[in-house]
């Protein structure tokens, strides 16, 4: 029975809980770390953690893309973002960090993001950088926003892409246009060789209508983290991440069921800040994690310690800011894997979720969807 309390006369509103608010319940067995396996499996494609990059320059770079690969993950480079417009974007970050250190305020770094992808879009230039991470060996997954999916799509299936990830704030598959012809989705993602991994959603109806599109991923959340996205602030819009991650598995079951066998992956994208909230978001029904701010710290992360999602260089109505989201550096490997001297759940991001899986005694990622929570207070 949904959770619904009055707001007002006449006006209820469902209670809705973060990763937060919740928390992982033991249960009669534990097992070894060592027996404990958190791979899964997109489409073709298998993966040793449950991990995608949330797609933002801050974070990958088609050298981080591939680190991320070798490391057991899926790096998703922005078809939109510096790396498609800027033949030298090393110097086009450095500006960025330059001015993130002389700002006075964050809007003053957010205009300077803005400015840089006011350049056009070159083919050439993402297809180099889809190439690179191709010829690595690794898995190629590129994101691109519902508004430009049919204009970029072609030239990054021909340059090598095998995942594609269509990725806005919120996506849906119905838009309703006055003017211009909208995405069809699921005539869009027929008409592709390639999985295609669509969202953000935040609700059941939403989840299961893009499941109905074909998709064999769907989006929870926009990316979000505290002090970075403002999507709450600037339209109102947001779901806690534990009810959303909930709702959106509870539309991947009932798809199997619809369709007699066909499982449609969700993947949890904001609210994820230390290794126990990941664990969290897997015990709600979440397939994978899509990370962001966490992986600003690496060395390898192009932002320098500064981290953004894409919303943020929107020329209109930016949904993010540019801010300092590491104060030292660290290997990628070590905030995946360890080891790790502090007990901030910042670092074996992934170590910490096999020693979850294991101390509430489940083997594999699906069977830990079934463990128990409970709420907070």
């Amino acid at each position: 029975m949904r959770d619904l309390v009055e707001i007002g006369m006449g006006r209820t509103a469902r209670r809705a809980y973060e990763l937060d608010d919740i928390e992982i319940v033991p249960s009669r067995r534990t097992r070894s770390s060592k027996d404990v396996s958190t791979a899964w499996q997109l489409d073709a494609y298998r993966f040793e953690i449950p991990l995608v990059t949330h797609p933002t320059d801050a974070v990958v770079s088609p050298r981080t893309a591939v680190a991320v690969g070798e490391l057991g993950g899926l790096g998703v480079i922005n078809a939109e973002g510096l790396w498609a417009r800027h033949s030298n974007v090393d110097d086009v970050l450095f500006r960025l960090i330059e001015a993130a250190e002389e700002a006075n305020e964050a809007a003053d770094v957010t205009k300077v993001l803005q400015e840089l992808h006011s350049a056009p879009i070159q083919a050439d230039l993402i297809a180099q950088s889809v190439k690179e991470i191709r010829d690595s060996g690794v898995t190629v997954a590129a994101r691109v926003s519902p508004q430009r999916a049919a204009e970029l799509t072609p030239d990054l299936i021909a340059a090598g892409v095998e995942i594609l990830v269509v990725q806005g704030t919120i996506v849906s598959a119905e838009h309703v246009a006055r003017d211009g012809e909208p995405l069809n989705l699921k005539k869009f993602i027929e008409d592709l060789d390639v999985p295609v991994v669509a969202g953000g959603v935040h609700d059941y109806r939403t989840a299961m209508h893009l499941m109905r599109t074909g998709a064999a991923g769907v989006i929870v959340g926009y990316g979000y983290s505290s002090g970075v996205t403002s999507t709450d602030s600037v339209l109102g819009i947001g779901v806690p991440m534990a009810t959303a991650i909930v709702d959106a598995a509870a539309a991947r079951r009932d798809y199997l069921d619809e369709t007699g066998g066909r499982y449609v992956h969700v993947l949890a994208d904001g609210g994820m800040e230390t290794s126990g909230e990941i664990a969290k978001a897997i015990a709600c029904g979440a397939d994978a994690v899509m990370l962001g701010a966490p992986l600003a710290a690496a060395s390898e992360a192009p932002g320098g310690g500064l981290y953004w999602t894409a919303a943020a260089a929107h020329p209109s109505l930016p949904r993010s800011r540019v801010v300092p989201a590491a104060e030292s550096e660290v290997s990628l490997r070590e905030l995946l894997f360890g080891p790790s001297s502090d007990a901030d759940g910042t670092l074996n991001l992934f170590g910490a979720l096999r020693r979850a899986m294991a101390k509430t005694g489940y083997s594999d990622l699906k069977e830990f969807q079934k463990v128990g929570l409970t709420i907070r207070g």
